[in-house]
């Protein structure tokens, strides 16, 4: 199969990604901070080792300012309602995922309010139209890093210096860019960077990061066994127990670990020039297909290399089919959780079939994929 959903789940990893969920499994998969024997000490050794590893990923200080969460929609919502009360007003864009705008929304029956401000019908982020709706309330910006339907990259560090003049706390979901853009958290002014371990990170699926500025604390949304303080009938207060109760996903974060080490000795840079340059080539070859609209900015510099596209007026849905079930190419079509982008780009009717490349492919696949959707198109 050609895989073309990486933003979905990056399905091919390094080797080394599923040897380490396996031998954790069969060989010291034992609770963590749960007991003092052998086993459960190697299984808090790796958690931490990975935690170590992520910090130097966006050159993070203490590496217990790492959360480990379910994914990328557990990591948004603690960093949404953890921070935010009654009164508080909060900003989003629209080329936001379900996973940011739910959350806000489902806030304003507890009386926090909230602003969407619409970006351009590529996907980009007018700084100045954010900036104009921060109010005295203003408690919280939330933005992307790139869009999950058209690749799009929301210029973070200038979203960053206008939290920092304006006192608001900024949260990041990188979910399509930890791991291939540079995310230096002593560069930025930013207070919160959620992502999933199941995309460019290389991890399993079931495995997500929240990372939460030195001294900022946030409202626990769940509370458990942490295997720490456990006389006490509260939740204890330190990092990382506060926001971990329960039993850690080991042999997923033990495959994370892995996913991160091979990112750190092939380099982010090394990874997104390879991307870049998939992406700028399915972006022209695309180009030959009659009657295709490409949403988004065409400088694959300014994206990441997630594609939608429309033929025509035909079915997004039945495109995506084609490809699967024809000729063995896995894309995506349809909304992609993101109403509200699709309602930007102009897509929300027709909804979109989205190619999203990652590492692992190669220019053939794209070839095979430019000729495969041509003889679609032919044959309609």
């Amino acid at each position: 199969m050609i895989y073309l959903d990486n933003a979905a789940t990056t399905l091919k990893k390094p080797d080394s990604v599923y040897d380490a969920v396996i031998d954790c499994m069969k060989n010291y998969g034992a609770n963590p901070g749960r007991g003092s024997h052998k086993l459960a000490m190697k299984a808090s050794r790796k958690i931490y080792e990975t935690r170590e590893n992520i910090a130097k990923l966006f050159n993070i200080d203490n590496p217990m300012n790492i959360i480990f969460t379910s994914g990328a929609t557990e990591s948004l919502n603690l960093a949404i309602k953890g921070i935010v009360k009654e009164g508080d007003h909060i900003i989003t864009t629209s080329m936001e995922h379900n996973s940011v705008i739910r959350p806000i929304k489902a806030l304003e029956k507890y009386g926090v309010l909230n602003t969407i401000v619409s970006c351009e019908e590529d996907g980009t982020l007018d700084v100045k139209k954010l900036e104009k709706e921060i109010k005295e309330n203003t408690k919280l910006i939330v933005t992307t890093h790139a869009s999950n339907v058209c690749g799009t990259l929301i210029d973070i560090k200038k979203v960053s210096e206008i939290a920092k003049k304006n006192n608001i706390f900024y949260l990041v979901d990188a979910s399509q860019t930890a791991g291939v853009y540079d995310i230096d958290v002593k560069s930025f002014n930013v207070d919160m960077i959620a992502c999933a371990g199941h995309k460019s990170l290389f991890g399993p699926q079931g495995i997500g990061i929240l990372y939460i500025k030195e001294g900022l604390k946030l409202n626990s949304i769940k509370e458990g066994g942490t295997g720490s303080s456990s006389l006490e009938l509260y939740q204890p207060d330190v990092f990382p127990d506060k926001y971990e109760s329960g039993t850690p996903n080991t042999q997923a974060i033990a495959g994370l670990n892995e996913g991160v080490k091979f990112i750190l000795e092939t380099s982010t840079k090394n990874i997104r020039e390879k991307e870049e340059e998939l992406c700028d080539y399915m972006l022209n070859r695309l180009k030959e297909i009659k009657d295709i609209k490409i949403y988004g900015i065409m400088d694959s510099k300014k994206r990441a290399p997630v594609i939608a596209i429309n033929i025509g007026d035909l079915d997004s849905g039945e495109i995506s089919f084609l490809l699967d079930s024809e000729y063995d190419i896995a894309t995506r079509p349809g909304i992609h959780c993101s109403p509200l982008a699709h309602k930007t780009i102009g897509s929300l009717k027709q909804g979109a079939v989205r190619f999203s490349i990652g590492y692992f492919n190669a220019k053939e696949e794209i070839d095979i994929t430019i000729d495969a959707l041509k003889s679609i198109v032919e044959s309609m």
